[in-house]
């Protein structure tokens, strides 16, 4: 597409409140499938803020047998850890792979050698337009993770029927706003999602999974209700007889990995500027459903790899629900989906 001076604005304004400056030497990351419009609009806003930019791109990985999306954890650039290892000398390292490096084995190389990673989620350049970096955003986010850091106890129920418990004592959290303070080494864009990951043996209850919650991985939204069983973290049923059901069911099916179903992360979106509709709006390969992880007042339940709980898979689903109630401790986050008191 036509590579709008708006945008080239908009990645300078992110860069910058990442705290790039004139001078600094700043990497793009990119892969032979990534979004080249995604890699020229991060080239062009980094040289208009005079910094001195690299780009370094590898080779796509060869595909799984299954279909694999929205994981955020590109394995590109894997067969490179000498590579990652020596960019951890740059000011910044900006992520344009398709998958993100954000739960990638590279980035863990790339930060013990005391790098910075910002990632730009594989969207077209309006939604992260429409979802800048925004320091508004950070004082709502600080304070739902000093929150959520503080409690023990996460419950989740909703009018469909979902009724979840989860002990978070002690499960790491994590959230942000799109760009990197002070001594941060992990961001991503678009942003405003305030999680955590539970430990073994943490998660029971029930998820239903009402008409117009979403299926990031499929990247559509569910037209029938679909109910998980879960028990210690595992997803032990998947009931329902609509499409959503089956297609749910085959997909995991197909992974053969016990792994694959286990609960990774849950949270809760913040982000005012974020639109649940948005998937509607933008082809599939335009949109990685990053903005819908975020909407304000959502609540996300994700499956699949959980480095804390110790379980790696390849397998993995982000699905944000509407109209969800979350209690945190006795602390009320949302009530039917809206966010409570100082979390709003």
């Amino acid at each position: 597409m036509a590579i709008q001076h708006k945008w080239i604005e908009n990645f300078a304004h992110a860069f910058q409140a990442s705290g790039v400056s004139a001078g600094q030497w700043v990497v793009v990351a990119a892969e032979s499938e990534s979004n080249p419009d995604l890699i020229a609009l991060s080239e062009l806003a980094l040289q208009r803020i005079g910094a001195r930019v690299t780009l370094v791109r590898v080779p796509s990985p060869a595909v799984d047998s299954v279909p694999i999306r929205s994981t955020g954890a590109s394995t590109a650039f894997d067969p490179y850890p000498e590579l990652m290892t020596a960019l951890g000398d740059c000011s910044l390292l900006v992520d344009c792979s398709v998958e993100g490096l954000l739960h990638s084995r590279a980035r863990q190389k790339f930060l013990a050698a005391g790098g910075r990673l910002l990632m730009i989620s594989n969207e077209h350049p309006e939604i992260l337009e429409r979802c800048l970096p925004d320091v508004a955003l950070r004082a709502r986010v600080d304070y739902s993770l000093k929150r959520l850091e503080a409690a023990s106890t996460m419950q989740v129920r909703s009018r469909a029927g979902t009724d979840l418990t989860v002990n978070i004592d002690g499960a790491p959290c994590r959230g942000g706003a799109g760009f990197l303070t002070g001594d941060e080494k992990v961001a991503y864009w678009p942003a405003g999602l305030c999680l955590c990951f539970p430990l073994a043996n943490t998660v029971n209850g029930t998820v239903v999974l009402d008409v117009g919650d979403v299926n990031l991985t499929f990247k559509r939204y569910f037209e029938s209700q679909v109910t998980l069983t879960i028990e210690n973290d595992q997803v032990i049923e998947i009931a329902g007889e609509g499409l959503d059901a089956r297609m749910l069911r085959s997909y995991y099916d197909a992974w053969n990995d016990p792994l694959a179903t286990a609960i990774s992360h849950v949270g809760w979106g913040l982000n005012p500027s974020a639109t649940w509709e948005a998937l509607n709006l933008y082809d599939k390969s335009q949109c990685n459903g990053t903005e819908l992880r975020a909407v304000e007042g959502s609540f996300m339940i994700s499956t699949g790899a959980n480095e804390f709980a110790e379980r790696f898979t390849n397998c993995h689903f982000d699905i944000p629900m509407r109209n969800c109630s979350v209690m945190i401790d006795d602390d009320p986050v949302l009530v039917d989906g809206r966010l409570q008191g100082r979390y709003n």
